[in-house]
């Protein structure tokens, strides 16, 4: 496949918001034993159900290692080549081959771009698994960094190539209309692009995402090994309207970087000129900690970042995918885990709510929209 060597901005592409009208999914089978504990089989159910509640609206394709296709064709009812049709919505589940090294489809997966007349294109950011030789949470990552470039092959994409840049797709959340939200803690962080400064940084953002305006958040949720992305702290829900991951427990660690987030957010305008409203969304009342039960389902390979006993996990509702009739929300059996479906039922009325228990995804590291990347629908069409 021959890499486009333009600048999508230049070119006239920009990065829809996620409440757009979408094409369909990207998510991956998992399979690292590092990652996901007792052979995936716990984590292998969740990742089904977001499949079939994001499969309500539109489609699905699973990638997965030639290994474990079988298991996922059987997991997701999809025989032999034929995609599995989700009843009474058209929307269907394919099954694709390819390889990877862990599940995390947000962050290894292309980033969307589309033009005024409707053509979508890829971006293939360089992915070096959070951190590189710096702080990145394992040590091989080429499979990784050739899914963006070989899922545009396959499904017919044009890519452009933004190599050596390193970016992943949960660091950027955009609100379709030109403004990028990030945060300082991860863009900045040594283990990505030291040779760059922060305007540098910045410029490549807006050029490459067709945008006008980033925002930049200084931290993230408490313990987020990605070095905090922004998609687990705040998410547009609308143009001018994001929500914050939030607690007023001001013992909590997290209080005090919602509180930095809160006031940057408040301190900002959008690249139309609008404050933000700003919604806050509960993190879980109680934290969600590794037990020494799952720490025995892990297998760790050298030099994979490792879990502890008593470690506390980076929970968020702010971890949710928007398709295009749902709300696929992250539960934790926590008591804020109907405050939090309640509060996006209400930010996105005429779309069904699906509450997923995500325990066993976070406990990969990420949840929901870390294991989902949205394809943009092609053609002309109105922000939802």
């Amino acid at each position: 496949m021959k890499k486009l060597m333009g600048i999508p901005g230049e070119e006239g592409y920009s990065m829809p918001g996620e409440f757009e009208p979408h094409r369909g999914c990207i998510m991956i089978w998992p399979k690292r034993p590092g990652s996901w504990n007792y052979g995936a089989v716990k984590a292998r159910e969740a990742f089904k159900n977001v499949a079939h509640a994001i499969a309500e609206s539109e489609d699905v394709y699973m990638l997965a290692e030639p290994d474990v296709a079988e298991d996922a064709r059987r997991a997701l009812g999809v025989t032999g080549e034929a995609a599995a049709e989700t009843p009474g919505t058209g929307a269907r589940i394919h099954v694709l081959e390819m390889g990877s090294d862990d599940a995390w489809a947000r962050d290894v997966g292309p980033t969307f771009v589309k033009n005024r007349a409707g053509d979508v294109r890829g971006i293939d950011w360089e992915f070096n698994a959070w951190g590189g030789t710096v702080d990145g949470l394992y040590a091989h990552w080429e499979k990784d960094d050739q899914v963006a470039e070989r899922f545009c092959e396959a499904l017919g994409y044009e890519c452009y190539e933004a190599h050596p840049f390193v970016l992943e797709g949960g660091s950027i959340h955009s609100d379709g209309q030109g403004t990028i939200l990030v945060t300082e803690s991860c863009l900045l962080s040594v283990g990505r692009n030291p040779e760059l400064t922060k305007e540098e940084i910045e410029e490549r953002l807006l050029s490459y995402l067709g945008g006008k305006k980033v925002i930049w958040l200084p931290r993230g949720i408490y313990n987020d090994e990605t070095n905090e992305h922004v998609d687990n702290i705040c998410a547009f829900t609308a143009p001018g309207h994001v929500v914050l991951a939030w607690t007023d427990d001001e013992a909590d660690p997290q209080y005090e970087l919602s509180m930095a987030c809160l006031k940057a957010l408040e301190a900002s305008v959008d690249a139309c000129g609008r404050r933000l409203q700003v919604h806050k969304l509960p993190i879980p009342k109680t934290p969600i900690c590794v037990t020494e039960e799952d720490l025995k389902g892990y297998e760790f390979e050298p030099g994979e970042d490792v879990r502890e006993a008593g470690e506390r996990l980076a929970a968020s509702y702010v971890n949710f995918y928007i398709s295009n009739g749902g709300v696929v929300v992250p539960q934790f059996g926590d008591e804020n885990d109907e405050t939090a479906v309640r509060i996006l039922a209400e930010l996105f009325p005429g779309r069904k709510v699906h509450p997923v228990a995500a325990r066993d995804i976070l406990l990969g590291g990420g949840n929901i929209h870390c294991i989902t990347q949205q394809i943009p629908a092609s053609g002309v069409c109105e922000s939802l």
